[in-house]
């Protein structure tokens, strides 16, 4: 490749050689020498390791504004690249802080932080240094994948980790344990993740897959979950959400805000409906004999809250079940407005989730729920409501809620 070498090498003061700098790069980059580089385009030495290294001010310019050189823009990649990291390099040296590096680059300051900690130079005095090219030489050698695993190279920490998985350890255990017991050996030091990439992923081979059973789960492979945000929409008719109920729903302030919720049967076969008032924690269950299909849950709630009076029908708070499929159908005919909770938030329901944990005393899991009358049914919630509550100050629901009946 041909450069316009520069033909007067005298001092050129503060002028600037962009053209000579550009030509300077394209050269290392070639895996042409500094020395050899200098000579080709007709620098300094010096020169070209400040190029190369990064420029401190020094003498008579240290307070002088130093010359940067402009900023490259870091476009659609998610990695630096070498004009970046001579511009690091450069800033370092200036003593720029990183937040303003980062923000010249158009990167996160943790970026540029990782960066630099990540790939800097140690010399022979113990001087730590970041020498742009040693950065990017670094971050290429990491690049390559698939990476060999750390327990896979470390026959000993491969060897604690199946015996411990053995007693059912889980992976996290094993993990703190390893950093108390060989705290000055980092060789033996992993993440929990560490631990599960090496049952999970196949091709490996860095532990033995049949260790899998040995987790919480037993799960072999992991169960791919997907984020709320992109999730299809699961009814026909679009929900409210839990943020636009009432306010009053959330202090327990009036009554008639009722939250609900089906207790599931043996393989999901069968379930049993459960409705609990916010304010006096008054149960009523729903028989569900016929299954729990929408048109089904539909027409049993419609049901339990007809003979309710209309100060006590303000709302009904849900999850995001199937079984609501037809929740306009339901507000339609029971004049009851229904919000959903929004995905993975039980507690947006607790008392619900409360009652339902003290049913299971009467409706153990795994069993058939159909084969409950609604009879008993009744008897059960009866039960219950006569249980004196503290949150009540030891009132009984049924107690609650008749006086709030008769006022």
């Amino acid at each position: 490749m041909d450069f316009e070498v520069r033909k007067v090498r005298s001092p050129q003061g503060r002028k600037k050689l962009s053209a000579e700098r550009a030509a300077y790069f394209q050269l290392v980059q070639q895996g042409v020498s500094n020395v050899e580089a200098c000579r080709i385009v007709g620098v300094n030495l010096k020169t070209g390791r400040r190029w190369r290294n990064g420029r401190r001010p020094s003498g008579r310019n240290k307070a002088a504004s130093p010359v940067r050189p402009v900023v490259p823009p870091s476009g659609s990649s998610r990695y630096l690249r070498v004009a970046e990291r001579i511009y690091i390099a450069d800033r370092v040296r200036e003593k720029a802080t990183i937040r303003t590096i980062a923000v010249e680059l158009g990167r996160s300051p943790s970026t540029v932080s990782r960066e630099i900690r990540r790939n800097r130079t140690v010399d022979p005095r113990g001087v730590q240094h970041y020498r742009p090219y040693a950065a990017q030489a670094r971050a290429d050698a990491r690049k390559p994948r698939p990476k060999p695993g750390k327990i896979g190279q470390n026959p000993e920490l491969r060897a604690f980790a199946q015996d411990h998985l053995d007693l059912r350890w889980s992976p996290e255990q094993i993990c703190q344990v390893l950093r108390a017991r060989f705290p000055d050996r980092p060789e033996m030091h992993v993440v929990h993740e560490t631990v599960y990439q090496a049952l999970y992923v196949q091709g490996r081979g860095e532990l033995r897959r049949d260790l899998a059973r040995a987790l919480r789960t037993g799960r072999a492979r992991r169960k791919p979950r997907r984020q709320a945000q992109r999730r299809q929409p699961r009814y026909r008719d679009p929900m409210v959400m839990i943020s636009e109920r009432p306010a009053e729903a959330a202090d327990r302030a009036v009554p008639g805000h009722w939250e609900g919720d089906l207790i599931i049967g043996k393989d999901g076969a069968s379930a049993i409906g459960t409705l609990v008032e916010r304010s006096t924690r008054y149960v009523m269950l729903v028989h569900l004999p016929q299954g729990r299909g929408t048109e089904v849950v539909r027409d049993a709630l419609v049901d339990t809250v007809q003979f309710l009076p209309g100060h006590l029908k303000r709302s009904l708070t849900w999850d995001q079940g199937s079984e609501m499929g037809r929740h306009r159908e339901f507000t339609v005919a029971a004049d009851v407005p229904v919000y959903f909770c929004d995905p993975a938030s039980p507690w947006q329901r607790g008392s619900n989730e409360n009652t339902n944990g003290l049913l299971r005393q009467y409706f153990p899991k795994s069993t058939d729920l159909s084969v409950h009358t609604r009879e008993h049914l009744d008897a059960v919630a009866a039960e219950l409501n006569g249980r004196p509550r503290k949150t009540l100050g030891w009132e009984t629901p049924a107690e609650r809620l008749h006086k709030l009946l008769a006022a």
